[in-house]
């Protein structure tokens, strides 16, 4: 860092080769930074290491680190000799009242010109993850980039620093107080992608038959999977705002929307929502007789209910407007303790683990191929869930209650 008219961050040497200090009396400054690092792993603070050729002598050094206009943890303050580890050694650390600094004392076993590493905690240096992904005009693959933004407020200039993330290549970049600047990290073409539309029981009606207006739409997502088959897969991808354009076959684009992406794990799939489509219906319904309380538990003198069970039985019809084959994810939740009894799928019986998967002990998660609509109507399949709900307690374990949207 060149040294300014405004110095935020700074080193004296208070003392060398023994003796005593005397009202902190600052003597000589110490060299600028020679290497620096901004590490941006935790979004919440900011690890700076910086290096740094320290003159000892033989003795105790002591040596003020000080600091103005930054905010910096000063527990999380830390040094290290590098070059000659076995032979410099910290002593101690004191933290003069009412000031932003602290002193170390240093015992050295020789002249040396010492390289050490300093590390803190600084606030004000933040990082926002974007994404932008075109699509190819079949909707088979996108061409993926992802931008870090790197915002300094801290109050401190980096003339020159090592910027990483705990993921992707790491970068030599420069940037000043009040300084915003856009880098990208992260190249990927020709991304396989799937497009998926998602009907979630919790979020969706669970019969457009009950409302005014009919037509419902359904979310349609492109689906990335973070793997090596679609050229990710190397590290995780942090969640951040994303932008999804189209090829329109004319060499320009168009928007198809914004999501705000989430943390993504290797394995894991993103799923970036593009708009709602109304060419597929669910019509979901509890079945007559659902619910039916059996396994009765009372009280001892018989007068009230304590606990029960009760079968379940819900319908799903799906219905595919579209002249092309569709992908279906439903989500269903079930409150409480329960168990499977029955779940079949056009009257073919499915498998947990094997045709669809739980996702947590409230949640199952089931993918569904549509086929296209023919000449005389919609493709229609039927999803079919008979369940057993265990210790239903009254006014205590809430009831499966179908979702209406309200307008």
């Amino acid at each position: 860092m060149n040294m300014k008219t405004k110095t935020t961050i700074a080193f004296v040497l208070l003392l060398v080769a023994g003796g005593t200090v005397e009202g902190r009396i600052k003597l000589v400054a110490l060299p600028e930074r020679a290497a620096t690092v901004i590490r941006l792993d935790n979004p919440q603070a900011t690890l700076i290491e910086e290096e740094r050729v320290l003159t000892l002598q033989k003795g105790l050094n002591n040596v003020d680190f000080s600091w103005k206009s930054v905010s910096i943890d000063a527990d999380s303050i830390r040094l290290r000799a590098l070059d000659h580890p076995e032979n410099v050694r910290l002593l101690s650390v004191s933290y003069p009242p009412d000031e932003a600094a602290l002193v170390w004392d240093i015992s050295s076993d020789g002249d040396y010109a010492e390289t050490v590493r300093i590390s803190y905690l600084l606030s004000n240096i933040d990082r926002l993850i974007t994404y932008k992904a075109v699509a190819d005009k079949e909707e088979t693959k996108v061409d993926l980039k992802s931008f870090i933004i790197l915002r300094n407020f801290s109050g401190e200039d980096f003339e020159k620093a090592r910027v990483l993330l705990d993921y992707g290549e790491a970068f030599e970049q420069g940037i000043d107080h009040e300084e915003t600047k856009q880098l990208l990290f992260l190249k990927a073409p020709d991304v396989p992608i799937q497009k998926i539309w998602t009907f979630d029981s919790d979020k969706l009606p669970w019969d457009p038959e009950e409302l005014e207006n009919r037509n419902v739409g359904i979310p349609v997502s492109y689906r990335v999977v973070n793997n090596t088959d679609s050229g990710l897969g190397k590290f995780a991808l942090w969640g951040g705002k994303a932008r999804i354009y189209q090829d329109d076959g004319h060499e320009s684009t168009i928007i198809l929307g914004e999501d705000n992406a989430i943390l993504v794990p290797v394995g894991e799939k993103m799923e970036l929502y593009i708009g709602d489509s109304r060419d597929i219906v669910v019509t979901q319904r509890r079945m007559p007789g659902s619910g039916r309380r059996v396994n009765v538990q009372r009280n001892r003198s018989n007068n009230q209910i304590i606990m029960y069970d009760t079968d379940e039985e819900i319908v799903a019809k799906i219905e595919n407007f579209k002249d092309s084959p569709a992908e279906l994810t439903m989500i269903q939740h079930f409150p409480g303790e329960w168990d499977m009894e029955i779940c079949t799928l056009d009257g073919n019986r499915l498998t947990m683990g094997t045709d669809y998967k739980k996702k947590d002990a409230n949640t199952l998660e089931f993918e569904i191929t549509l086929p296209p609509r023919t000449e005389s109507g919609p493709a229609t399949r039927e999803l079919r869930m008979v369940y057993h709900r265990r210790h239903v307690r009254p006014n205590v374990t809430p009831e499966p209650t179908p979702r209406v949207l309200r307008r």
